[in-house]
């Protein structure tokens, strides 16, 4: 009856285990791999007349972008315009509409104009409107400001990205 020997047995175990212990040690050491750095989504919702509120809107949203480009984070901010929201992205004055140009929006619309202008120029925020409530006003798709996205229904894109991820914001 033979004997092996159990030491090169032996040896290779402990070989491997010390190899393994290595090999921990060093994944250890590795720092982690960095999650891809999510996009921020928000929509914000425009069905109002009142000027001094989207003054604040615009405001809000130059602050949120101005934040995130300075912590160097992605975002993708979008306005989706809605019935009485329209008068905000058309130089036409809706007379004999709901939406009719008054004397406030009159005073403050060069200025409000150019600072949404602005913000989907430079910041890159993104104009989206209801084809509906373009419709039902009798406005041409001409008349509309440039860069301004239509969309079938201004409720069902909102739903639509918030079911994308996008946070809803409403300035009241």
């Amino acid at each position: 009856m033979r004997l092996d020997n159990p030491f090169p047995r032996m040896l290779m175990a402990m070989s491997v285990l010390w190899l393994a212990g290595t090999m921990n040690a060093a994944a250890a050491e590795q720092p982690a791999a960095k999650p891809a750095e999510e996009v921020i989504k928000v929509v914000y919702h425009a069905d109002f007349a009142d000027p001094r509120r989207f003054s604040a809107m615009l405001s809000n949203i130059y602050n949120m972008v101005s934040t995130y480009q300075s912590e160097l984070k992605e975002y993708d901010v979008r306005i989706v315009f809605l019935s009485h929201g329209i008068r905000f992205v058309t130089q036409d004055k809706l007379a004999g509409t709901p939406f009719a140009e008054d004397a406030a929006f009159k005073q403050r619309r060069a200025d409000l104009m150019a600072r949404l202008a602005s913000l989907r120029d430079t910041e890159g925020v993104k104009l989206e409107l209801c084809d509906i409530t373009r419709q039902a006003v009798s406005l041409p798709a001409e008349k509309i400001i440039p860069g301004v996205k239509l969309v079938p229904s201004g409720v069902v894109r909102i739903a639509e990205l918030q079911h994308q991820g996008f946070a809803y914001l409403k300035v009241e």
